[in-house]
């Protein structure tokens, strides 16, 4: 966005606003994806009922740090 200099705050009123080339909020979620895609997963708290050892094991690896 170019930097815009006025003389007088009556310059600065009549000046159009500035045309920003995507809306804000496609701008936050773009963040919020790259913020999810390199954050650290943690199991979430809370007790939980699996079905098969498979699903817990599946469950553990989704979770589980990887420094490992």
């Amino acid at each position: 966005m170019p930097v815009q200099k006025f003389r007088s705050i009556e310059e600065m009123n009549a000046a159009p606003p500035p045309k920003f080339q995507e809306p804000y909020f496609e701008v936050f979620l773009r963040h919020c994806a790259r913020w999810w895609a390199i954050a650290p997963k943690r199991y979430p708290p809370g007790v939980f009922k699996f079905r098969t050892i498979e699903e817990a094991q599946k469950a553990r690896e989704k979770y589980e740090p990887l420094g490992k």
